[in-house]
């Protein structure tokens, strides 16, 4: 019954051997809870997912067995490829919305463990044993549910990581063949992509804990000559966010009439600009406020992919200051673009 918290992985620089790969989805993770007709989806958070994807509940009725419990990931695909902005879109208030957008854009799910079959709980059986169940389980399952391709040949769970980032997979999942369901445990490991970009610094927010610095805010200029917000950087030790302070104090504005962002408090502006403090039903009544800089200084971070080519997916990892770059020359052009490859490829192949 729920809750059940999802077995967690800790990240790795390259792919340990020995063990089941598989790719590593950027989506909503649920643990899907079926008993006849009665169909819930659970959070990471262990909070219900049930209400945002109607079509799914159905699909998920129609092809799981009676009684189950299904570890896996909630997507959306557009031309071929994961979209995450459409995914959070769901997250909405309104059921009218919500239905709405489960026609236009609807959900897949991809199954990748199994936790529970009939009467039979299976927390405590090896994975190697819960995939053979799985695939079992789901050996004609149709879209939009699927059974996602597993490994145990470290070069093709190498291949995958270089090919599937077309797709707008994160990397590579590996979990120890003996391996019970941990739940809460970071007992698996992933390997994500990792690359640099040079970024200019026009803002921070001050840190929750007092007058320190708590994110960077960073931008690149698009093909327009217009600096875009594309994400921030925030991992940093106390000591180093009360030194930041220092060290941009003498970029500090002001206010923020003249710099490349003055219009971010506008909603309308983030129609057409990317902007830092854009409203968002995630950030709920959070202060978006920033103190902003003059882009003059240029740091190196490091990211693992961009979403939709316009921001960071993720937070960026401050890396360096890079004093022998002009802010001119951080844009967009920089950054590599993964050679396009249709998802439709990776369940068609069954490693």
């Amino acid at each position: 019954m729920p809750p059940v918290k999802p077995m967690l992985a800790k990240s790795v620089a390259r792919i340990p051997p020995g063990m089941q790969y598989e790719a590593k989805w950027d989506g909503f993770r649920a643990i899907v809870f079926r008993d006849g007709d009665e169909v819930e989806l659970g959070s990471r958070t262990g909070k219900p997912l049930t209400r945002y994807f109607p079509e799914l509940v159905v699909a998920l009725r129609e092809r799981l067995p009676q009684r189950c419990v299904v570890d896996g990931e909630i997507v959306i695909a557009r031309e071929g490829h994961l979209d995450f902005d459409a995914l959070t879109e769901r997250i909405h208030p309104a059921d009218s919305r919500v239905r709405m957008l489960a026609e236009r854009t609807p959900s897949s799910f991809v199954a990748f463990d199994l936790l529970a079959l009939g009467d039979e709980s299976l927390l405590g059986v090896p994975l190697s044993d819960r995939r053979a169940l799985l695939t079992r389980a789901l050996a004609k399952v149709t879209p939009p549910v699927h059974l996602a391709p597993a490994t145990t040949d470290v070069e093709v769970a190498q291949g995958w990581f270089e090919r599937y980032e077309g797709a707008g997979l994160d990397g590579v999942i590996a979990k120890p063949l003996g391996v019970r369901y941990l739940q809460d445990e970071r007992a698996m490991f992933k390997v994500k992509h990792e690359r640099t970009a040079d970024v200019v610094v026009a803002g921070y927010r001050l840190h929750k804990s007092g007058p320190v610095v708590g994110s960077l805010l960073l931008g690149l200029y698009d093909e327009r000559g217009a600096l875009q917000h594309v994400g921030v950087s925030a991992a940093f030790p106390m000591k180093r966010r009360a030194e930041l302070i220092e060290e941009l104090e003498p970029l500090r504005m002001d206010d923020v009439t003249g710099h490349p962002w003055a219009a971010w408090s506008d909603e309308a502006a983030h129609e057409t600009a990317r902007l830092p403090g854009a409203p968002s039903r995630w950030s709920g009544r959070k202060d978006l406020s920033w103190v902003p800089l003059r882009p003059e200084r240029v740091a190196e971070v490091a990211y693992d992919h961009m979403e939709n080519g316009a921001r960071f997916r993720h937070t960026a990892r401050f890396r360096r200051w890079r004093p022998d770059r002009t802010p001119e020359s951080c844009t967009y052009a920089q950054l590599e673009e993964p050679v396009r490859y249709d998802l439709a490829e990776i369940f068609g192949d069954k490693g």
